[in-house]
């Protein structure tokens, strides 16, 4: 299709993109819901795709819910979605420990209660889940006893973030040869009205800060959070579209992987965030550019049901 980078997606060239892809990856979030409510007409772009005869899969940074939670979500608003259709960082995490680093000890986990269970369920140990308050002094500290089968630090979302976890991270990670993982960069999350929190990318930051080493990250935009896709599935990126709501992610995960890319307007960015990338000319932003961009997925409702 002979169309310019952020074009509005309507009329005959909805038709054409169809035409042109056999997969959909949905972020989830900003896309095809918000909260605890699905995005209008959503569920049913979702299950009229695969009706079509397309493969959707669901990939997202967020790392407090399983896949299983993910699918039990996705049921009660409508959607046709399996289990493994799913693609979070949680899973995605385990999947990198067990099968790419080949893991042989246990995690020292900065994360909350769905990462462990998918590491867990990946045959993967894990310390350091819940509360960890401080005690003592700095002396006390520095010398906190340590799990010596430990052999990587993985930092996930975690409500219960502490001193005492930023202390021990950085003692398993003075040894060169402890992993270093994070499940994602996003810095904020957004809520309702406006309103945001701190998310994972802050304690990512943290450890690495105080480790003066970088995490492996496994979300959006890094390829992994796709090769796990394609080693499960073995599906064409040339013939793949990336839908989001965020273009520093969602976007820039297509473009890093050579996906179609469809930005929704439902979500975190804005038009003229993408307009003002692309007018910069400058290659570090120009992969946030979408090919296309909508008001919401169900502007693909007409083409679906014609």
């Amino acid at each position: 299709m002979a169309v310019s980078k952020c074009s509005r997606l309507s009329g005959p060239l909805i038709q054409e993109l169809l035409n042109s892809v056999d997969n959909f990856l949905f972020d989830c979030d900003g896309v095809i819901w918000r909260g605890d409510e699905a995005i209008p007409g959503a569920p049913e772009v979702i299950n009229l795709l695969k009706k079509n005869g397309k493969r959707v899969f669901f990939v997202t940074n967020n790392s407090t819910k399983t896949r299983e939670m993910y699918a039990e979500k996705m049921a009660k608003l409508g959607f046709q979605a399996k289990t493994e259709e799913v693609f979070g960082t949680a899973y995605c995490s385990a999947v990198f420990l067990k099968h790419i680093a080949k893991l042989d000890g246990k995690v020292y986990l900065v994360g909350g209660n769905a990462l462990s269970k998918e590491l867990q369920t990946a045959g993967i140990q894990t310390v350091g889940f819940g509360p960890d308050p401080v005690f003592g002094g700095q002396s006390d500290w520095a010398d906190v006893p340590l799990d010596p089968e430990v052999k990587a630090v993985v930092v996930g979302f975690d409500e219960h973030f502490s001193y005492m976890k930023l202390t021990k991270a950085l003692k398993y990670l003075d040894n060169p040869n402890c992993l270093f993982v994070g499940t994602n960069t996003d810095t904020r999350l957004p809520l309702e009205g406006g309103r945001a929190v701190p998310g994972t990318g802050c304690l990512v930051r943290a450890v690495e800060t105080v480790s003066q080493r970088k995490a492996q990250i496994i979300g959006k935009p890094s390829h992994f959070m796709f090769d796990c896709v394609v080693s499960e599935y073995g599906i064409d990126p040339a013939r793949t579209v990336m839908v989001g709501d965020r273009l520093d992610t969602d976007i820039l995960l297509g473009s890093n992987c050579g996906l179609k890319t469809l930005l929704t307007l439902t979500g975190v960015s804005h038009l003229d965030e993408a307009t003002a990338h692309q007018e910069s000319h400058c290659p570090e932003r120009t992969g946030m550019v979408p090919d296309y961009y909508v008001e919401t997925i169900a502007d693909l409702l007409p083409a679906l049901q014609g």
